[in-house]
């Protein structure tokens, strides 16, 4: 008993010890919102006032202090997060996750991402303001590195801290605008359906711009041979599995004094952005005597890509311009070394780097380069025995302005000032929204675009050898869309197709017209809009295109095939009005039948694998509601049949059963059961929440979410096989700003504010977010002090 009673007592001491010292790691490595610290290189005292979501208001005597701060309580914060995106341009992904990121690595190393950042490093003047602030801000994360606590995935991963420098602010923004590339998925797979089945199998493809849909209006009167499946194939597996979010879509409206209730501008913005846990965007108020700034910040980025003041308010979605060109090079027959040029044969320029590996050798990699850009072949295994196809990325081929740009647009004082800014920003392709309290409102459309010859359609792999399919010239900012105070009161992005600029629609992969046109429906006869209102908009998850699908298709429906039960469910189909609410079955009948409309199409021409490429890309949403409006096209026959043509009314029909026999089978013979909750969830995942062990401490839900693809509340997710629709992507804010009571306007994150999950702002927005609710973004420093949750003092180093 005495022995028994030992062991008793050893084994409780065991679990004590344990408790104990798990309850001290977690406290040691909580981020701190209280107390006082010492910041060296501060000229003075600086207050942070935390408030009940953790979002820091910063007070100081001066800007530098101010930023050195936020590098301080953004690390501390996001410092794991900053990690993983300073690392994708510089190839840097396998040394955290090993072998299975080194295709990912090669793929950014190649793109050229991390030697333009060190040709601009190099050539920038480090007395810049933009220069001085931001080295101010990389002070403040190193200070951290330095002193504060080491997050739990750096323990996990074994990866030690280093500090971060101006390139690693460069390589964020690079990828930033990769991010942003639709071309990276899209001109392999068309050259390859066009050379593969012909030009006639483009016809219905919606990949050139209908000018009868919804366009952006320009308003400025105011103040070849076949390529195999492998060459798509290289982007989809690179961003397979990829560990941080992708920047994919965006709404923003911005309704001008003559359509508000209070006649001031009321602006709304929630950029959409890949899900994951941390979510994107940093909050942070940052005040000085001579500048104010409520921002959005990403990790490792000093000056805010959203943000606003009591002067003005800026915002983006994606313009999805064409800014990258493939070419097919000509390489000499009788020396693989050099290439065919219009002057005559070159030498490739040949690329060495080298991948750190977790757990095993430094892996050599070795590219060939032209003047177009590095040749992909060689790049990933997938591409073999081909013509060399060389890349062209304008992004890192013009002189870096975009950190300038960033900088001028979050200090302009009035829409002048803000407006010189935007050409600095040569790519990504931006639709930058304005709004301000003296009642301005614009879009701008900010890229470098440029002219190709009138033969050329950037959206296949060009001729590089001949030079005839080349830039005629770059457009002057002036000339690209914009609308400032248009007559009919308001502006709005959705990345849809800009209106014709010089009489030509400029190429891109835009998105179809469903939230462009519904924007243009709800905000076009209101004129008593306030911020409510707005908020109830941000919020929509009507689309009245899928309504318009269903109907177009329930005509080609046979009735006298149908059960009694299939009857009543297209019968509810006919009337739905394109809503997407939980306990709706319309939705579930709806992507499920077009699911298998889409595969009966379109995959016996193009195969298993160049289906599913083709759900990788904007342009398949583009074509679902023309092809459900025609009658005849190439795509309704099935290639496989040797005796007969497929017609439309066969596809839609044998595709209507298989959906509703789908659905019996997952849920069973009730379609009142079917409701769109039990199949569309939303689940923020965090890099390491991929662990089956851990996907429940890292990982933010999963829920069930509202909406679906191509409303205004636009919860993106993947076509596939399983019927089931885990949304990947959507609004990464909800920002409402109104000017005639701007410290009351307001805001929402997916998940919280914190990316370290033992903070308690790491999950405490997530159930706000999944209601539609919104918290204010606080200005008044009087209402700040009075409800701050914690104060953190940074004093200078004495």
């Amino acid at each position: 008993m005495k022995v028994f009673k030992r062991l008793l007592w050893i084994v409780l001491g065991v679990i004590a010890i344990t408790a104990l010292s798990s309850g001290v790691y977690v406290y040691t490595h909580t981020p701190e919102y209280r107390g006082t610290k010492t910041l060296d290189k501060l000229s003075g005292k600086v207050d942070v006032y935390f408030d009940t979501y953790g979002i820091p208001h910063i007070y100081a005597n001066k800007e530098e202090d101010a930023l050195r701060t936020l590098g301080y309580v953004h690390a501390q914060d996001r410092l794991w997060q900053m990690e993983l995106l300073r690392r994708i341009g510089k190839g840097g992904l396998s040394e955290i996750f090993g072998k299975d990121m080194l295709k990912t690595d090669k793929f950014f190393l190649s793109l050229g991402i991390d030697d333009a950042s060190q040709r601009t490093v190099d050539k920038i003047s480090k007395d810049s303001p933009m220069v001085t602030l931001s080295q101010a801000y990389l002070d403040g994360i190193n200070k951290f590195i330095e002193e504060g606590p080491t997050p739990i995935e750096f323990h996990l991963t074994g990866l030690e801290k280093t500090p971060f420098t101006l390139k690693d602010i460069y390589n964020t923004v690079g990828y930033m605008a990769f991010s942003f590339a639709m071309a990276h998925k899209t001109d392999p797979l068309l050259s390859n359906i066009k050379n593969t089945l012909g030009p006639e199998y483009l016809t219905d493809l919606s990949i050139d711009t209908d000018p009868k849909t919804t366009l952006l209006k320009n308003y400025k009167t105011g103040s070849r041979d076949s390529i195999k499946n492998e060459m798509a194939s290289l982007i989809s597996d690179v961003l397979k599995d990829f560990p941080v979010p992708q920047f994919e879509g965006s709404n923003s409206w911005v309704i001008a004094p003559n359509k508000t209730k209070n006649g001031k501008v009321i602006f709304a913005n929630d950029p959409h952005i890949g899900f994951a846990q941390p979510s994107v965007w940093f909050e942070a108020h940052v005040n000085v005597p001579n500048y104010e700034k409520y921002g959005y910040h990403l990790a490792g980025v000093p000056f805010p890509l959203l943000g606003h003041d009591r002067k003005l308010a800026y915002g983006l979605t994606m313009f999805e311009n064409d800014d990258i060109d493939f070419y097919y090079e000509e390489e000499n027959p009788n020396d693989s070394s050099s290439y065919k040029t219009p002057t005559g044969w070159k030498d490739y320029e040949i690329i060495s780097k080298t991948i750190k590996v977790k757990g095993k050798d430094d892996v050599n990699f070795t590219y060939k380069k032209t003047d177009h850009g590095p040749v992909l072949n060689g790049i990933a295994d997938q591409v073999m025995d081909q013509r060399p196809i060389a890349m062209s990325w304008i992004y890192t081929k013009m002189e870096n302005m975009v950190m300038d740009g960033l900088y001028t647009m979050s200090h302009a004082q009035n829409l002048s000032e803000f407006r010189e800014a935007l050409p600095n920003i040569h790519a990504p392709g931006l639709n930058i929204m304005y709004g301000d309290a003296e009642g301005n409102v614009g879009w701008f459309a900010t890229a470098k675009l440029y002219q190709m010859p009138d033969s050329t359609n950037t959206k296949f792999i060009l001729d590089g050898s001949s030079g005839k399919e080349e830039p005629v010239r770059y457009l002057e900012f002036s000339e690209n869309p914009m609308a400032i105070n248009p007559s009919w009161n308001y502006v709005y992005s959705a990345n849809n197709q800009p209106d014709s600029i010089n009489g030509i629609l400029y190429p891109g992969y835009y998105l179809p017209e469903n939230r462009a046109k519904r924007i243009v429906t709800l905000l076009g006869p209101k004129n008593d809009w306030d911020i409510e209102s707005v908020q109830e908009m941000l919020l929509d998850v009507t689309s009245g295109v899928n309504a318009k699908v269903v109907t177009n298709l329930v005509k080609s429906i046979e009735v006298k095939q149908m059960t009694n039960t299939q009857i009543a469910v297209l019968d509810q189909m006919n009337v739905w009005d394109g809503n997407n609410q939980l306990e709706q079955i319309e939705p579930t009948v709806y992507h499920r039948w077009i699911y298998f409309l889409l595969k009966n199409t379109f995959e016996d021409e193009l195969g298993t694998r160049m289906f599913q490429q083709m759900l990788d890309t904007h342009f398949h949403k583009r074509l679902i509601a023309p092809m459900a409006a025609k009658e005849k096209s190439v795509w309704w026959d099935d290639i496989n049949t040797q005796d007969s043509v497929e017609t439309k009314n066969e596809r839609v029909n044998l595709s209507f059963r298989q959906a509703f026999q789908s659905l019996e089978e997952d849920f069973g013979k009730d379609p009142d059961i079917w409701t769109w909750n039990k199949v569309h969830t939303l689940e923020h995942g965090h890099p390491i929440g991929q662990m089956k062990a851990l996907r429940s401490f890292f990982n933010v839900g999963p829920f069930p979410i509202s909406g679906t693809r191509e409303v205004i509340n636009n919860m993106y997710f993947k076509y596939d096989e399983t019927g089931l629709y885990p949304a990947t992507s959507g609004p990464s804010t909800r920002r409402v700003i109104d000017f005639s009571d701007v410290e009351n306007s307001t805001s929402i994150l997916p998940t919280g504010q914190s990316g370290n999950p033992f903070s308690e702002h790491y999950e405490d927005q997530a159930e706000m977010y999944n209601q539609g609710k919104f918290r204010k973004m606080m200005m008044n420093k009087e209402e700040i002090i009075k409800t701050q949750k914690s104060l953190l003092i940074f004093e200078p180093k004495k």
